[in-house]
């Protein structure tokens, strides 16, 4: 009898979760939670105030209209920014795509393979970079046009996007594009006939993802003076009016509510399930088993009615950009103006030769800006997944896996759900910057404060992105244990944990790339890191200086982006 292989007791999951556990207390330590004081006693007067505005907002009809531009300014913002993003992103991913240039150069692997390698290089660094920083950036060539907020929108937007629309055409199944090569048809005219149908689903949910993201980044520009509500927000809180602040706050909730209820429905009328699908199989990415539960009776009716509702979506959508471009104005002649070029030129000079000086100061700053990216995701994920599960529609909710029998139950459950949504609104709606100002209320300056900003931020994102993997998992599992009358609490424990933790976990890893970004923007308020650093150098204007910090911060998020993908792919 043939003994049972002997599982190894430190399998890839565990040891990297171990690493990160030991990441954590690092970067607790590194945060000086346990040496000094973090709270600002004096602070919680002014906090206080700022808290009781919330209930007595400032709402005059001058103060309204302020309010309408600034929201209509914010959201063409991000309607003129996602469009040029998912322009260049759809380039970028094909051309970034594994599968293109093995489609493409099928004969020469090597030239293939260098091609990858240099345009997936080329737009890792604008990725990178923060749109906050290339806003800065371009207000320095254009002053504050409206066309810095939408290029500082469009350029690393389209190369997050380019990176993961080339993902989801690598993990797409490939037999009818090699069945029409195979058969004679070239490349390209294969590539678009036989893979880009099958992955349009995903790609067309990841842009609307992108565009409730580009909401957010058009708000956070406005800290930096490009208008719009971040604007207005930070004006309120510099001048201590808490009750303006407020009434932009409640705009900023309904703004990116209704953004994020249309997305919502145009993504299930669309059939695409998830904004966001990471670590899945190709073959459960596409959410078609929704459509699969139609009745077939009612296919060729519903076929008529549904080309003249597709007909109504693209007409009020090009109708909203349309209305974006002509609300804001945006000058294209500056791109090819003398005085753009001349400008360049003279910052090209100014920021050379770089100032390697300045090395020795990177080191501690740099393990700074690690230890605040991984206490912010680690309080992002727990936060987020704690609050996913009352968020999601199949948990609590009649019929849900927890649902509550009695009527009293019921109505509790529900008000745990909406207030579950409505907290993972609010986190996620204001920018880090500001819970980063309104943290420092009460806490000194360092890591910790931008940590927790960048948690609360990023929570409010994550919690959304699980409670949507939670109503999406197969429930066959599910119901099979609810059958054979399993209680609902180990329905949770054993079915819903189970099939939800890889996601999660990949989630998480996925949005740790995004804090190390966001780090700059917090230490732009003071928070500690690189970003501090960055900060005094923009303020000063050393160029020098700040081409050597953003080449080390590029390195960084390099860095992290390595481990969060090898750890991604250990957990498949």
């Amino acid at each position: 009898m043939t003994a049972l292989p002997r599982q190894p007791f430190l399998t890839a999951p565990l040891g990297w979760g171990l690493v990160g556990l030991g990441a954590i207390v690092l970067s607790l330590l590194a945060a000086g939670l346990f040496r000094r004081d973090l709270v600002n006693v004096d602070g919680f007067p002014q906090f206080w105030q700022f808290l009781q505005a919330a209930v007595h907002p400032d709402l005059s009809q001058n103060l309204l209209q302020v309010t309408l531009s600034a929201m209509v300014t914010t959201f063409a913002y991000a309607v003129c920014g996602t469009l040029f993003s998912l322009v260049l992103g759809a380039i970028g991913g094909i051309l970034v795509s594994e599968v293109w240039w093995e489609s493409v150069f099928s004969h020469r692997q090597r030239r293939a393979a260098s091609g990858w390698y240099g345009i997936r290089f080329l737009l890792a660094i604008p990725r990178a970079i923060h749109e906050l920083i290339w806003g800065l950036f371009f207000i320095n060539l254009w002053g504050l046009d409206p066309l810095t907020a939408i290029l500082a929108i469009a350029i690393p937007f389209g190369a997050i996007t380019a990176k993961v629309f080339a993902e989801i055409l690598d993990e797409t199944p490939r037999q009818p594009l090699q069945a029409l090569l195979n058969s004679g048809v070239p490349a390209p005219i294969a590539f678009c006939y036989a893979l880009l149908p099958l992955a349009s689903l995903n790609l067309v949910s990841y842009a609307f993802y992108r565009f409730e993201c580009s909401i957010r980044s058009a708000a956070v520009l406005g800290i930096i003076g490009a208008g719009g509500l971040g604007y207005q927000i930070l004006l309120s809180l510099q001048s201590l009016q808490y009750e303006q602040l407020w009434t932009f706050f409640y705009a900023l909730f309904c703004l990116n509510g209704l953004v994020d209820f249309g997305s919502a429905r145009l993504r299930r009328y669309l059939n695409c399930a998830n904004r966001l699908e990471l670590n899945l199989p190709s073959a459960q990415r596409s959410p078609a088993r929704r459509s699969q539960r139609r009745s077939v009776a009612s296919t060729q009716p519903s076929q008529q009615t549904t080309r003249v509702q597709k007909n109504l979506i693209g007409l009020t959508l090009l109708g909203l950009i349309v209305f974006s471009f002509w609300s804001i104005h945006p000058d294209y002649s500056k791109l090819w103006a003398s005085r753009t070029q001349q400008l360049l030129r003279e910052l090209a000079r100014s920021s050379l030769p770089p100032d390697w000086s300045l090395l020795p100061q990177l080191l501690p700053l740099s393990l700074e800006t690690v230890a605040m990216s991984i206490l912010a995701i680690a309080l992002a994920g727990l936060g987020g997944m704690l609050l996913a599960f009352p968020s999601a529609s199949n948990v609590l909710l009649p019929g849900g896996v927890l649902n509550p029998g009695h009527q009293a139950k019921r109505w509790f459950a529900f008000s745990f759900f909406l207030l579950s949504r409505v907290m993972l609104l609010i986190a996620r709606a204001i920018p880090a910057p500001i819970w980063a100002l309104v943290a420092l209320f009460v806490m000194f300056p360092g890591i910790l404060p931008g940590a927790i900003a960048l948690g609360i931020h990023n929570l409010g994102i994550l919690g959304r992105l699980k409670a949507e993997t939670i109503e999406n998992l197969d429930t066959r599992p599910l119901e099979a244990l609810k059958a054979q009358g399993t209680p609902g609490s180990l329905v949770f424990f054993y079915g819903v944990l189970p099939l939800s933790l890889p996601r999660f976990l990949a989630y998480d890893l996925y949005r740790w790339e995004v804090c190390m970004r966001e780090t700059v923007i917090v230490g732009l308020v003071g928070a500690g890191g690189l970003g501090r650093l960055l900060t005094e150098q923009l303020s000063s204007f050393d160029y020098r200086g700040t081409i050597v910090t953003l080449g080390g911060f590029l390195l960084l998020t390099f860095l992290v982006d390595a481990i969060s993908a090898k750890v991604r792919r250990s957990l498949r």
